[in-house]
């Protein structure tokens, strides 16, 4: 079972930045779909961003491109988001979500997802 862990959260000023990471465990994926959403209080599940291996295409919303970059570490089995230019609109839980295959869609059919790290972003 593939598990997906959440780090990186937390309480910054706006203009900020932080690093969030997500490391999975349970299986090594040679190719992979890895996507990070958001979800605010009373708002629906937003897409931020996504990255697809072997290829290393990456895909970043309008509302944090410029912003916002997604990298992977496959020796770590990692994938980060940096955030940069932290605005109070940022604030949500980040999830991470996985599946195994590079060929789906970059907004759903995921396999895996974790329990997600709170981002607050204060004025």
């Amino acid at each position: 079972q593939v598990q997906l862990v959440e780090s990186g959260g937390g309480l910054v000023q706006a203009g900020g930045s932080l690093r969030l990471s997500c490391a999975a465990s349970g299986r090594t994926f040679s190719s992979y779909r890895m996507g990070w959403f958001r979800q605010a209080p009373g708002k629906e599940r937003e897409f931020v961003a996504a990255i697809r291996w072997p290829s290393g295409d990456t895909y970043v919303a309008n509302s944090v491109k410029g912003r916002f970059t997604i990298s992977r570490d496959n020796a770590k089995n990692t994938v980060y988001l940096q955030m940069n230019s932290l605005k109070p609109e940022d604030t949500a839980v980040y999830v991470c979500a996985a599946a195994d295959d590079s060929w789906g869609s970059i907004y759903s059919t995921y396999d895996y997802w974790g329990q997600g790290t709170q981002v607050t972003v204060s004025s």
